[in-house]
């Protein structure tokens, strides 16, 4: 089977040639692979983050879910770019720091936070100027240039799906599963819960009209992203119940009578959160069921729980195993996957969350080998 074909299978419930594997490289590990600075990837697109991921994808051999977040506008639903212009305000060895301002009656407006792109990794956006000793207004500047152009919207997709092939599958975000994100946003929502009420209407409607749009497209997703990472982080289960259900229910809903596969990614606690998702909603499938310390997942037990209901990805520690184990605890780690999940299908192996930038290469290598030698079916 190819990967694609071995993905397609698990989740429409059948059974492949053997377990797929599917490690969680992320951005950090693509980004290294180019052999680039970082801010070649991030900033300058060249290559974009998403090709970055495919060619990782290809080098090691691993069972592709590329999870596309590259904004797609919808003219009529998406609000168009702003027109900020982006400058560069300062830039070292280590890092390329940059602000956006408008011009407007010949004068420039500035943001009021920078992004700092760094040579080895993933850049930090909303930073305080003054946190990193750069003025507001910078004194000086130079226009960002160089940045490589790329397709936009359905031509963009077209072209991503091209370069994947038959190495994975392309997953598209449509919905969201938590709509509070900082301890600031508990105060807030306990304090008027009635603005986040709102806002979780509004996302209703929004991702409906951008469901049935992606779908409208004649190259469409091969799966829908309705997560959000840390669910149940900032939310508990009773405020999940309240804010981020309802967009998962109708998300996955609207996949299942549209015939598409849905995905809910949410590292951390996560083993209240597959209950709910398996008993009352029509998701296909759930990652990445981290076990302590970051989670709580026992994969076993959510195995034998809701293995007929749900597409079980994971769980392989990222730092104990995968950054700092060796090649022997990675295969070790990987049999015990398949065997607490694996038989009857319905269970994809990967990582629990990202791995690490400096990750080695050899861990990544014998846990996709364990995957196609142990996992066969």
């Amino acid at each position: 089977m190819t990967s694609r074909k071995r993905l397609q299978t698990v989740l429409a419930g059948g059974i492949p040639d053997h377990v797929p594997v599917t490690p969680d490289t992320s951005n950090m590990i693509p980004a290294k692979l180019t052999g680039k600075p970082f801010w070649d990837v991030y900033l300058y697109q060249d290559p974009p983050i998403w090709k970055a991921y495919i060619d990782c994808a290809k080098y090691f051999g691993f069972d592709a879910i590329l999870d596309f977040y590259h904004p797609i506008y919808f003219p009529g639903l998406d609000e168009e770019p702003d027109g900020k212009e982006t400058a560069i305000v300062f830039r070292s060895p280590e890092r390329i720091v940059t602000q956006q301002y408008l011009k407007a009656n010949n004068k420039l407006f500035w943001d009021p936070t920078v992004t700092a792109y760094y040579v080895a990794d993933p850049p930090t956006a909303n930073i305080n100027p003054l946190d990193i000793s750069l003025p507001t207004t910078p004194e000086a500047f130079e226009p960002l240039k160089g940045v490589r152009e790329w397709p936009q919207g359905a031509e963009l997709i077209a072209q991503v799906k091209r370069e994947m092939g038959d190495h994975g599958l392309l997953n598209m975000p449509c919905g969201v599963s938590c709509l509070i994100w900082s301890q600031q946003e508990i105060y807030d929502f306990y304090d008027d819960p009635e603005p986040f009420i709102q806002k979780r209407d509004e996302q209703l409607e929004y991702f409906e009209k951008k469901f049935h749009l992606l779908m409208s497209m004649e190259d469409k997703p091969d799966m829908i992203a309705t997560g959000g990472s840390g669910t149940l982080t900032f939310q508990s289960p009773d405020t999940f119940r309240l804010l981020g259900l309802p967009i998962v229910q109708k998300i996955t809903k609207l996949c299942k009578e549209a015939g598409i596969p849905s995905h809910v990614h949410s590292c951390g606690p996560e083993k209240e959160l597959v209950k709910i998702l398996a008993e009352e909603t029509d998701l296909t499938i759930v990652d990445p069921l981290e076990i302590p310390p970051m989670g709580d997942c026992d994969l076993r037990e959510l195995k034998r729980l809701y293995g007929k209901k749900l597409v079980l990805k994971g769980n392989l520690h990222t730092t104990d195993v995968m950054l700092n184990g060796s090649v022997e605890d990675v295969i070790s780690a990987s049999r015990k996957a398949i065997d607490d999940a694996a038989k009857g299908g319905g269970f994809i192996l990967a990582t629990g969350d990202q791995c690490g930038r400096d990750t080695p290469e050899e861990n990544i290598f014998a846990m996709i080998e364990t995957a196609k030698e142990y996992g066969k079916y």
